[in-house]
């Protein structure tokens, strides 16, 4: 049987990892790989994970198996980040631990699907591995635009979407931070389209993968929380492997708001049983860690300072490049002072992002999508003068 499989296109930034790696240039540059670096171009564990961990190597007296519903401990230490000041939405809220963030956008959407959902609509571009996702689990993906021309966000896309939604369709949308784009809702937009919601009735899902990285904690599930004091139902997908740089560790949570708390139970037993049958139970050790973390108030500040740093360092990168506007022509890279996260899309075509990588050094996926923490003060205004050049004429 096995020998009838077709192969499969091979993963582009898999290779374009490896190209790097290849490449003798000392002042090569990585923008593909989507992790946080620092100016030395390190993936470094935070300090307050490192304390966290030794306190479970010095404490921890058992590895026996978790239930499929995780570590409640760190599913509920969570709860007063994402949903406020009324951390259970008057018991309307319940969680699990999954395997990253991709492990719970993955148990929302077949939830969605056991529930009658049909149809799940989806911004383009998006995360790739959303449109997998939907694939795999049997839904139909359909796509409406992110993005505008001039680097905002296309509200009234979203809006004509959720409008002319049917009543078995559910929309995916960014929390925070898009990712590829970089483009996000306005706290204005995101009233919008709360009331877009309430007013049709269709379920919303909520991926919030790059939580304080943005504008800071409160700010970036403003928008969530709007939709959430709206809405009667809502599934929530939510990833600490960016803000506690925990992506090896694959630590996430997954929380379904009900319309009433006595609905909870049965939505709870359906979330369990595809949890079980997809990865039985979580792994621990990173979300114990998170748990640690949260539940201690030293570590807690430490960990805040710490994401204060990664956050702050992104927007000087996000201010040189709006700052050098006027230097590459054509690019609009004011527009990516505006934005937020990780990522951003450059407009150029796939000639100029071979040349880039060719003449410069500078690697960067094929779709435009550069990570913003791969510049530092060191080698940004070499990539501006790279983005000069192979723009010029």
């Amino acid at each position: 049987m096995l020998d009838q499989l077709e192969a499969q296109a091979p993963d582009a930034l898999l290779a374009l990892i490896k190209m790097y790696a290849q490449d003798p240039r000392d002042d090569k540059i990585d923008l593909g790989v989507g992790v946080y670096r620092t100016n030395d171009g390190a993936t470094p564990v935070f300090r307050s994970i490192k304390s966290a961990e030794q306190r479970l190597v010095d404490t921890q007296d058992s590895k026996s198996y978790l239930g499929p519903e995780g570590d409640l401990g760190f599913v509920d230490a969570l709860k007063p980040y994402v949903f406020g000041a009324d951390p259970t939405m008057g018991g309307r809220v319940e969680g699990m631990q999954t395997p990253g963030g991709t492990g719970a956008v993955r148990l929302a959407v077949a939830l969605a699907k056991a529930a009658g959902v049909t149809r799940i609509h989806l911004g383009v571009p998006s995360w790739p591995n959303h449109a997998q996702i939907l694939q795999d689990v049997g839904l139909e993906a359909v796509t409406f635009q992110h993005a505008k021309a001039d680097g905002a966000a296309d509200i009234d896309a979203l809006l004509q979407t959720i409008a002319d939604a049917r009543d078995t369709d559910a929309v995916l949308l960014h929390g925070c931070c898009h990712n590829p784009s970089g483009v996000d809702y306005t706290e204005a937009q995101w009233a919008r389209i709360a009331d877009a919601f309430a007013d049709k009735g269709i379920l919303p899902i909520l991926d919030v993968a790059y939580h304080g990285l943005g504008q800071g904690l409160e700010e970036d599930v403003a928008g969530v929380r709007k939709v959430l004091a709206k809405v009667p139902e809502a599934l929530v997908a939510y990833s600490c492997d960016k803000n506690f740089g925990l992506y090896r560790d694959r630590v996430g949570a997954f929380y379904m708001i009900a319309k009433q708390a006595a609905d909870l139970p049965a939505i709870v037993s359906n979330a369990n049983a595809l949890a079980r049958a997809n990865w039985s139970m979580p792994p621990d050790h990173g979300g114990a860690a998170v748990r640690t973390v949260l539940t201690d108030e030293e570590l807690t500040q430490q960990w805040l300072d710490e994401l204060d740093e990664m956050r702050a360092r992104m927007r000087r990168v996000r201010e040189r490049l709006a700052a050098a506007d006027n230097e590459v022509p054509g690019l609009n890279l004011a527009a990516l002072g505006e934005q937020n996260g990780l990522f951003a899309m450059l407009p150029l075509t796939k000639e100029q992002i071979v040349r880039m990588r060719e003449d410069h050094g500078v690697y960067m996926a094929g779709s435009g999508r550069i990570n913003v923490a791969g510049l530092h003060a060191g080698n940004t205004d070499k990539f501006i003068a790279a983005l000069a050049d192979v723009t010029a004429g």
